[in-house]
């Protein structure tokens, strides 16, 4: 694979935080992959091994104590304003604004890019029906159920044509029935629109079903396992591969005791 199919790179990042007294905390080591443009993929661990961190690396929202992350081969803290409308992430929570619409919520980036209002209600509205939401278009969040309000949310995500979709755990607040429906449906929309994505999660069963590659972290946040993923994968391969996961799962629960004074 060439450099230039590459749409995101980690390269031997670190990140640390200072806590109070002057002692660090790792969160991130020695973490390197890449991911190619088009791409899917499922990141894998357990809460706080810092999955989370290389998201906001990621988003550009933090920068690496060292080591270099590159995106679309730019540095996504340094030039931040530049992936304003190249990239759309979905959070845990909705995070709507309650003062607006569903509508309103799902144009919110389109305004930010400055795209006059008629179009941008147009594309807000095309995406409502699209999510199955066409006669919620004036509700605010507060009438919305939880999925309602999450699929607002992909929405507003999708409406940007991001080239590059970041996902941290967006199902896992929802019930399961209608967890299971959103991520067959944000499956079919990540085919649809060809965006690059990571999609972060600590279950198992949703990265098998979501990644065309699963990477599974290990505390502090670094690579210690990948596998293929997908419905494509044959039955007996994924139990492999699953058993595969939970070993290295459990692998990290023996480092932690064997740290232990």
């Amino acid at each position: 694979m060439s450099a230039t199919d590459l749409e995101i790179v980690f390269d031997r990042v670190n990140k640390s935080f200072e806590r109070p007294g002057g002692s660090a905390f790792e969160a991130v080591r020695d973490l390197s992959f890449t991911v190619a443009r088009g791409d899917l993929v499922a990141v894998l661990g357990k809460t706080g091994c810092g999955k989370s961190t290389m998201f906001n690396l990621l988003a550009g929202l933090i920068q690496p104590s060292a080591g270099t992350v590159r995106v679309q081969g730019r540095n996504p803290y340094r030039d931040f304003d530049w992936f304003r409308s190249k990239v759309g992430i979905v959070f845990q929570n909705d995070r709507l604004m309650p003062w607006r619409s569903a509508l309103e919520n799902i144009a919110l980036g389109l305004e930010i890019n400055k795209m006059p209002r008629a179009e941008r209600e147009a594309i807000a509205a095309r995406w409502l029906d699209r999510l199955g939401l066409s006669g919620h278009a004036q509700d605010y969040p507060h009438a919305l159920s939880g999925g309602m309000r999450q699929r607002v949310s992909i929405a507003r995500a999708f409406a940007v044509k991001p080239d590059i979709l970041l996902a941290d755990e967006p199902f896992s607040a929802l019930d399961e029935v209608t967890g299971n429906a959103l991520r067959a449906e944000f499956l079919d929309l990540v085919r649809d629109t060809g965006a690059t994505s990571i999609f972060i999660t600590h279950s198992i069963d949703e990265a098998l079903q979501l990644g065309r590659r699963i990477l599974v972290f290990r505390r502090p946040a670094r690579l210690v396992y990948t596998a293929a993923g997908g419905n494509d994968v044959a039955s007996a391969a994924r139990a492999k591969i699953r058993a595969e996961i939970l070993r290295a799962l459990a692998d990290e629960a023996l480092e932690e005791r064997e740290t232990i004074p």
